[in-house]
């Protein structure tokens, strides 16, 4: 195996120069069922782009957006854009239509690739700096936006001039070394991505990313598991979201291995499919895909009779219980799942229990978009229940304002791989980001005696109980979510007293009570008893402090971030 650290330089162009030069045979990237595209004609077409947008007149500094589901011409566009020494800025496609033009204006963005799909989005905006636009399903420019008055004066001027110079490359045909004497080399601290946050609070934050914050975390997951040319990663994350697109696309590129996107959106149905087909070794998820795939598929089977129910209940039992049907879900995953990473979000500690007992191969990543994004990471077969694992190598991690009561303080971090700052936001940096370098996380957490991280929740979202305790409603919830019915819940303080907004799982409620006929008043009441014997139940598995005195239906589902964290703010006063 090649030594990833013979990168001469932690820049993007540099990682991806050694790639091609160590893998350049084999496959790269490819939709699933489609034609693949090696490292050699991945790298080609990365050049082809760099010089359309060496003909828009890009250089070093400027803003070019990417709004596009995954594809693999969404990382040629990424790599094509920071190899000139300019600066992505992945917009997530579910951002809503407001938060993209709000982008578009905000950074500003002298160009975008956007695809077939988000294109009206971009015709919607009225007015922008926007010079050109390019297909990211064909990497070919789009004349319908110039057609509408959407683009700048230039942009005939720019597409005679990406025209002309495309039709000199082709004529030369000296495609493996496009780069001119005038060609910007990025350095390791130039900025290389901008990246529009969504998260729990509802304030928007640009992240500024260097080249050396990405490629040092990229380098160094190499400590948590063994990457080969040979694994298969299936990408079903957003590529705008900086978990998959530092680990789920830079890592395998790093080491060689092949990156399958869908086509098509990740149902049950079609994952079954894909795993069939792809076999993924790597495969990268929020806790929202596992978890549903464990309580609708997995979970009931342990409860089906009273027998089993009462065997499961028996530890030794259920262990080999797990084991078996680890085992299946195995197989259902393709058979060569190696590595299964789960991040963005806090796992349910009861299904983890179940993963960790079942022997399948999942590892838990904390981190944030601002630290690029991995700070801890758990090494498969190290696993220990309810922890992120030990810093990632490279990283300090430490408390500050540590309470020795409780043995807990906040999370900060340091190393190469944590933001320059916020964009146009000097003091919400420096609420965040010390003269020494250290990170604030916002998370609360402690160390065992191994050095492994344990997270309790968010330091803005505890709730201090009426005798001073620290209540921390993400482990609530997690209880709370343990029940079939349950599909989300959110825990608060109200008036001093804990309540919960429970989301329930209707397609369940819908078969629990079809054998009665209700009127809506009479399936209201139902539900509201039902509620209130979850309400029983749960709190006798919580502490007495942290027990919920009322369970509210929440009728329509939760609005959560791109990792699947409910946004809080939305309904908290």
């Amino acid at each position: 195996m090649n030594n990833i650290y013979d990168l001469q330089e932690l820049t993007l162009p540099a990682l991806l120069e050694r790639s091609f030069a160590l893998y350049y045979e084999k496959e790269c990237v490819c939709f699933v069922d489609g034609k693949s595209t090696t490292y050699a004609h991945f790298y080609e077409k990365v050049h082809d782009v760099m010089n359309q947008l060496k003909a828009f007149d890009i250089e070093h500094g400027d803003h070019v957006a990417i709004l596009s589901e995954n594809m693999p011409n969404w990382s040629v566009a990424y790599f094509a854009i920071t190899a000139l020494g300019a600066i992505a800025v992945p917009i997530l496609p579910d951002f809503h239509t407001s938060e993209v033009h709000h982008i578009l204006k905000d950074a500003p963005i002298k160009g975008i690739f956007v695809s077939e799909k988000h294109l009206d989005t971009i015709l919607e905006q009225e007015e922008n700096s926007l010079m050109f636009a390019i297909n990211t399903d064909t990497l070919t420019m789009i004349d319908e936006l110039h057609k509408t008055g959407k683009l700048s004066e230039k942009f005939e001027q720019f597409k005679k001039s990406a025209h002309e110079l495309r039709e000199k490359l082709l004529a030369s045909k000296d495609t493996g070394n496009i780069e001119e004497e005038t060609q910007y080399r990025p350095a390791e601290d130039d900025l290389a991505v901008l990246i529009y946050t969504s998260g729990t609070t509802g304030h928007s934050k640009g992240v500024m990313l260097t080249h050396k914050n990405l490629v040092s975390n990229a380098t160094s997951t190499h400590k948590v598991v063994t990457i080969t040319p040979e694994d298969r990663f299936l990408s079903i994350l957003p590529l705008a979201h900086t978990f998959e697109a530092t680990v789920g696309m830079l890592v395998p590129i790093l080491h060689g291995s092949s990156i399958h996107y869908l086509n098509k959106t990740p149902t049950p149905t079609i994952l079954l499919k894909t795993f069939a087909t792809v076999k993924p070794t790597f495969m990268l998820s929020v806790p929202l895909v596992i978890e549903k795939i464990c309580k609708s598929k997995i979970f009931p089977k342990f409860h089906a009779n009273i027998i089993i129910d009462t065997l499961y209940k028996i530890p030794f039992i259920r262990k080999i219980i797990h084991k078996a049907a680890g085992k299946k879900l195995m197989e259902s995953f393709g058979g060569e799942m190696r590595f299964f990473a789960i991040g963005g979000a806090p796992l349910s500690p009861y299904v983890e229990k179940f993963l960790l007992e079942a022997n399948f191969p999942y590892a838990i990543g904390y981190g944030l978009t601002e630290t690029a994004p991995i700070i801890a990471g758990t090494p498969i077969g190290h696993t220990k229940l309810k922890s992120t694992g030990p810093a990632l190598h490279g990283v300090e991690l430490k408390l500050r304002d540590f309470n020795p009561q409780t043995k807990q303080g906040e999370i900060i971090a340091r190393g190469p791989n944590v933001m320059v700052g916020y964009y146009k936001d000097p003091e919400r940096t420096a609420e965040v980001l010390d003269e020494d370098g250290w990170f604030e996380t916002g998370d609360l957490g402690y160390f065992d005696e191994d050095g492994y991280l344990f997270i309790s929740g968010r330091s803005k979202n505890v709730i201090i109980g009426a005798s001073g305790e620290n209540i921390y409603p993400e482990q609530v919830e997690a209880t709370i979510n343990e029940d079939e019915y349950v599909a989300d819940s959110l825990v608060y303080d109200q008036d001093g007293k804990l309540v919960a907004r429970i989301h329930l799982d209707y397609e369940l409620i819908d078969k629990k009570f079809a054998s009665t006929k209700h009127s809506d008043s009479e399936l209201h009441d139902d539900i509201e008893a039902f509620l209130e014997d979850m309400r029983i139940k749960t709190n006798k598995k919580l502490s007495a402090f942290s027990r919920v005195t009322k369970y509210i239906e929440q009728s329509e589902p939760f609005v959560k971030t791109p990792t699947k964290k409910i946004k809080r703010y939305l309904y908290i006063a």
